[in-house]
């Protein structure tokens, strides 16, 4: 007599097994990389991303802003969005290549899988590569940290190079200077609040500008001075309405009106001796998160001290940062409280709006970018790019080293990789092979990207190294094999070096997938 199937698991759970497991991995993982893998480059195209619940619309360029805006149901695809995550807050830039490259390893393994070669076998072979690979990463490497002319240049080419497969690619040069610039300002933190960004749509990109100090997106409060030089800033969080009773659901009951206006003055009389408390601070400037009402913003008037009420978090968070103050919410001890200072506060116009610039600031690396553009989508691309190339820069700065970009490195890397695959003996040496034919890739989908003829271009390329060219690599504006040390074609050692480990460890554990099991899913109560 047959056995009826026992099932361990709750009912509507499922469960796929080895091959299915393993293909579902692979065709998840795939999927997302054929997906980002078209916005590589300075070719590469741009996506709409438009919400469902509210419509919204984003255009990016960004791999780590069209993967997190994206639902996925597949494990796989969920690890590779993941690892772009990842490179996001680690370097900044690279969040594309990084889940391309882990595809494409994958999608090596597959053929590898299906002429039964198990899995293990495959993943000592790629951690072979990946060790031959990251060795000869590590060599190719230059520190011109020592000369600053010289680093000056690097950082320019780096951003360049971050900034031409992004929205502002016409505008590279301009940009890369305003990004080199800025961060030169940090002395080499890599805390980018310092560096705050202003978008006001209006006029052209080209007419972003970088201003030094702080600028707050408010007004200054009515009959204040407009400028204040030597400027002793009191940063707080606190309720400036009192005039009013405000406990919830509150009912007065008097037997007369002058009980009322008794009531009303002992609110006022508080206030005062709020307002009086912090005069006491030896203060010309109050900037408050909340609100400040006519009465007591009318009082600090009067003592010549500027209000600015409902700088939000953000600005009362940043403008402490940067000015050297604290936030305070109760004023009871003066010489407890730390003062924000500056050299000058004015008022500014940009475009249509009036905004408030901090100049001669505490924190001496604060600067402001103000970024211009035609439509909101545009100024929060141009945002999203210039973000990656001051993450990028900063980190650079902390890590010095450069290496080349244009496919030279995937390619030094590939051919290193071949030579140890070619010592190998047994299986794992075809692991490797496949391994550098996945670095390959790299270079192969940037000339698709524009167009030009991939597996001619990459064909030379390969040969050029063979050649002993080692600063072999593609030449994307003529569509040639050029040397891209001439063509100042540089990226950051820390970025490479992250999307080779990050790339290697994803595929190796998607890999060792053999069985994948879903829970059921939660039934709705009614």
């Amino acid at each position: 007599m047959s056995l009826a199937p026992v099932n361990i698991f709750q009912d509507q759970a499922t469960e796929e097994r080895a091959e299915n497991a393993r293909l579902s991995s692979f065709i998840g993982a795939i999927a997302v990389g054929d997906l980002v893998k078209s916005t590589l480059g300075p070719k590469g195209m741009d996506k709409i991303l438009q919400s469902a619940s509210t419509g919204e619309i984003l255009v990016t360029n960004d791999g780590a802003t069209i993967l997190k805006s994206i639902a996925l149901d597949n494990a796989a695809a969920k690890v590779l969005v993941n690892i772009s995550k990842v490179q996001d807050d680690e370097v900044g830039d690279g969040t594309t290549s990084v889940c391309v490259l882990a595809a494409e390893l994958l999608r090596e393994a597959e053929h590898l899988i299906n002429q039964h070669i198990h899995p293990q076998t495959i993943i000592e072979g790629y951690r072979l590569a990946s060790a031959a690979a990251y060795k000869t990463l590590e060599e190719s490497a230059v520190d011109h940290s020592l000369d600053k002319d010289l680093f000056r240049e690097d950082l320019i080419n780096i951003a360049k190079t971050t900034l031409s497969s992004k929205v502002l690619s016409q505008d590279k040069e301009y940009f890369s200077k305003l990004a080199v610039d800025a961060v030169l300002r940090l002395k080499g933190s890599t805390n980018l609040e310092n560096i705050q960004i202003i978008k006001k749509p209006g006029g052209k990109l080209m007419d972003s500008y970088l201003d030094e100090g702080f600028i707050l997106d408010k007004k200054i409060g009515v009959n204040c001075p407009k400028r204040i030089e030597n400027a002793n800033i009191l940063i707080a969080n606190t309720s400036m309405d009192t005039d009013k009773i405000k406990i919830f659901g509150a009912r007065v009951r008097v037997d007369a009106t002058g009980k009322l206006a008794e009531l009303e003055r002992a609110e006022r009389d508080k206030m005062k001796e709020k307002v009086e408390k912090i005069k006491a601070h030896g203060i010309n400037c109050f900037v408050n998160r909340q609100l400040i009402y006519n009465w007591p913003e009318q009082l600090l008037a009067d003592s010549g001290i500027a209000t600015i009420e409902h700088a939000d978090f953000e600005g009362v968070e940043r403008l402490a940062l940067v000015t050297g103050g604290e936030i305070a919410s109760t004023f009871d001890h003066p010489e407890l409280v730390k003062l924000g200072h500056c050299d000058l506060i004015e008022e500014i116009i940009i475009g249509e709006d009036k905004l408030i610039k901090f100049s001669g600031v505490a924190a001496g690396e604060a600067c402001t970018i103000v970024l211009r553009g035609a439509t909101q989508q545009l100024l929060d691309e141009a945002e999203r790019s210039l973000h990656d190339a001051l993450s990028v820069l900063s980190q650079t700065v902390r890590e010095p080293r450069t290496v080349l970009g244009g496919g030279c490195s995937e390619m030094l890397m590939s051919k290193a990789v071949d030579e140890v695959a070619a010592k190998t003996a047994g299986k794992r040496a075809i692991a490797a092979e496949s391994f550098s034919k996945a670095l390959r890739q790299m270079p192969t989908i940037l000339a698709d990207n524009a167009g030009f003829d991939s597996s001619e271009l990459v064909s030379q390329l390969r040969a050029a190294h063979y050649e002993g060219k080692n600063t072999a690599g593609l030449d994307m504006i003529k569509g040639e094999v050029g040397d891209v040390k001439e063509l100042g074609i540089t990226e950051s050692y820390k970025l490479k070096k992250q999307v080779l480990l990050s790339a290697s460890e994803a595929a190796e554990m998607i890999l060792r997938v053999d069985n994948i099991i879903r829970c059921a899913p939660r039934q709705r109560q009614g």
